[in-house]
C-alpha cells in the first residue's frame, strides 16, 4: 500500500539541488536570477513551492522525482449552493478536499495554508467570482493556487473574463470526470 498522506508543499534549496543534480550555489543563483520563484524564511533560507519546482523541472527537461508526485493533492472547493450529493469531497475522492460555502472564509484559510488548487463556483455569494480570482491571484501567498471555475450553463459567457483574471481552467458543473482530470493535470499529482 502506497503513501496516502498530504503532498509535500515546500522544498529547500538542498532538495531542489538534488533534483537537478547541481550544486546548491547554482540553485541560489537561479533563484536570485528569477529562474525559479522562491521565498526566504525569517532565517533567510530559500524555500520553493512544489508547483514552482514542478514547473521549473518541466521547463528545463529535468526528470520528475517521485516525492513531487506523492501524497494527496490539496483542493479547496467554494460553492455556496452545493448539495450533499454534489459534495466535492465525494466527487474528488482521493484528493485532500476542504469545502467552503463562504468565499471570504476560504480566502482567509488559503492565505494561511495555500492548496494546490481551488474549485470556485461562478455563483459565489457576496463576491463576484472574477473579483475573487483576481484577489487570489494578486496575493503573493496564493498566486500559485491553480483555479478551476466550476460554471453553470447560464454563465458560459464569462469564460474570457475568468481566464483573464487568472483562472487556469473552466469546467461545467456536473462534468465530474472532466473536473478530476483537469485537477490532476493542473496539480501534476494523481490522487491516492
Amino acid at each position: 500500500m502506497g503513501k496516502t498522506g498530504k503532498s509535500k508543499a515546500l522544498f529547500s534549496a538542498t532538495e531542489v539541488a538534488r533534483f537537478c543534480e547541481v550544486d546548491i550555489k547554482t540553485i541560489h543563483n537561479w533563484a536570485e536570477q528569477g529562474e525559479i520563484p522562491h521565498f526566504r524564511t525569517p532565517g533567510r533560507h530559500l524555500r520553493f513551492h512544489r508547483n514552482d519546482v514542478l514547473e521549473f523541472l518541466q521547463r528545463y527537461g529535468y526528470p520528475m522525482p517521485t516525492v513531487l508526485h506523492s501524497g494527496k493533492p490539496k483542493v479547496i472547493s467554494i460553492d455556496p449552493i452545493a448539495l450533499p450529493h454534489t459534495s466535492m469531497a465525494n466527487i474528488l475522492d482521493g484528493f485532500d478536499t476542504t469545502e467552503y460555502v463562504d468565499a471570504i472564509d476560504a480566502l482567509i484559510d488559503m492565505g494561511n495554508d495555500p492548496p494546490d488548487a481551488a474549485v470556485v463556483s461562478d455563483e459565489l455569494t457576496g463576491v463576484d467570482c472574477i473579483h475573487f480570482i483576481k484577489q487570489l491571484k494578486g496575493h503573493k501567498i496564493t498566486r500559485r493556487v491553480r483555479v478551476v471555475v466550476y460554471y453553470s450553463k447560464a454563465r458560459m459567457y464569462r469564460k474570457k473574463d475568468a481566464l483573464a483574471a487568472g483562472a487556469s481552467a473552466r469546467v461545467m458543473q456536473g462534468e465530474t470526470e472532466e473536473l478530476r482530470q483537469t485537477l490532476e493535470a493542473l496539480t501534476k499529482l494523481k490522487p491516492a
